[in-house]
């Protein structure tokens, strides 16, 4: 059974910035894309590498190390060396809280 969990106030997700957190096991990204907040696994498929440090464009979250991108809205490395997907997660705002389906 999933469950909807605070993930921060939606101030702390700006336009063209990206987010990371921890929830329990969980390692999650935010990013907040044209206004769309996203929500994805935090750690790239490829290498462990925090994808909050990596960089946002139209074409989804870079990841620092390797480059490979990532699209937002599935998952999807773009181009190598990832190939595995990310995890999407669904998302919800409330109240000016962000909130992530896990």
């Amino acid at each position: 059974m999933s469950e909807w969990v605070k993930a921060c106030n939606l101030e702390q997700v700006k336009e063209g910035q990206l987010f990371g957190f921890v929830h329990g096991d969980k390692k999650l990204l935010l990013a907040n894309l044209n206004g769309k907040i996203h929500a994805t696994d935090l750690i790239c498929t490829h290498a462990d590498a925090d994808l909050s440090t990596g960089f946002l464009s139209d074409e989804g979250v870079r990841c620092p190390l390797h480059l490979s991108v990532f699209n937002l809205d599935n998952g999807k490395p773009q181009n190598l060396p990832a190939e595995i997907p990310l995890k999407v997660y669904n998302v919800k705002i409330d109240a000016n809280e962000i909130y992530v389906e896990l």
